[in-house]
């Protein structure tokens, strides 16, 4: 399992090295940043799975900070807010952080929602690498395809062409569409080519309802057809 990685931007450095000593308790690494600046180096080089970002900050407040880091990333927010104003929790939720916890707060409360904030993203992430359809999955970040729950193995030329079409179904692509697509992996590949290789891949997911996710639209190429989950 991936140890976890938090980073917070607090200019409180007490605090932060409080925190930093209680997290690693927990096996959880705490990356500290004073100002703005430092945070978004170290959101960009040290990859946290969380952010913890105090509204009261130097350079520029939480909100601003929070604002520019939406414009490039969608990593897990919780403002630390020391006001104890409901606006500013509105505010945020509004701009985008996912979570906020008034100060003075206990620690444990905090790395609980990190922990699950982290585990909701990850958890989103993972679904949006699967296609999932009645009888068949293709997981497109591991490019593994599985035909009623059982692994099927296929050529990159042949899981490009089911991928591609798989996350646009009923879309009927033409040879020229398919060849142009594929061309990054055979050069060669030519028409007579390409409806063998249809063949070969129809062959490869039959399922035990006996589905057909590959058809032909005939003289037009083919679509894709499943039910998605």
């Amino acid at each position: 399992m991936n140890k976890n990685k938090y980073l917070l931007i607090d200019d409180d450095e007490e605090i932060g090295q409080l925190l930093k000593d209680y997290f690693s308790q927990y096996g959880i690494e705490l990356l500290l940043a004073t100002l703005p600046s430092q945070g978004l180096l170290l959101l960009e080089k040290g990859n946290p799975d969380c952010l913890i970002l105090d509204v009261m900050l130097p350079e520029m407040d939480g909100f601003e900070l929070l604002n520019k880091i939406r414009n490039f990333s969608q990593i897990p927010i919780i403002m630390l807010t020391a006001r104890g104003d409901v606006t500013d929790r509105i505010v945020g939720i509004e701009m985008g952080a996912d979570d906020y916890l008034p100060k003075p707060f206990e620690p444990r409360e905090l790395m609980a929602r990190c922990h699950a904030l982290t585990r909701r993203n990850r958890s989103a992430e993972k679904e949006s690498n699967l296609l999932a359809f009645r009888g068949l999955e293709i997981n497109t970040q591991s490019q593994q395809v599985y035909v009623d729950q059982q692994p099927v193995k296929l050529t990159a030329m042949e899981y490009k062409a089911l991928e591609l079409m798989a996350k646009q179904p009923t879309k009927v692509f033409s040879r020229d569409d398919l060849l142009n697509e594929l061309k990054g992996i055979d050069t060669k590949l030519f028409s007579r080519a390409l409806d063998i290789l249809i063949s070969r891949l129809r062959h490869k997911l039959k399922n035990s309802h006996n589905r057909q996710f590959i058809q032909t639209e005939w003289g037009k190429g083919y679509y894709f057809v499943g039910e998605p989950l």
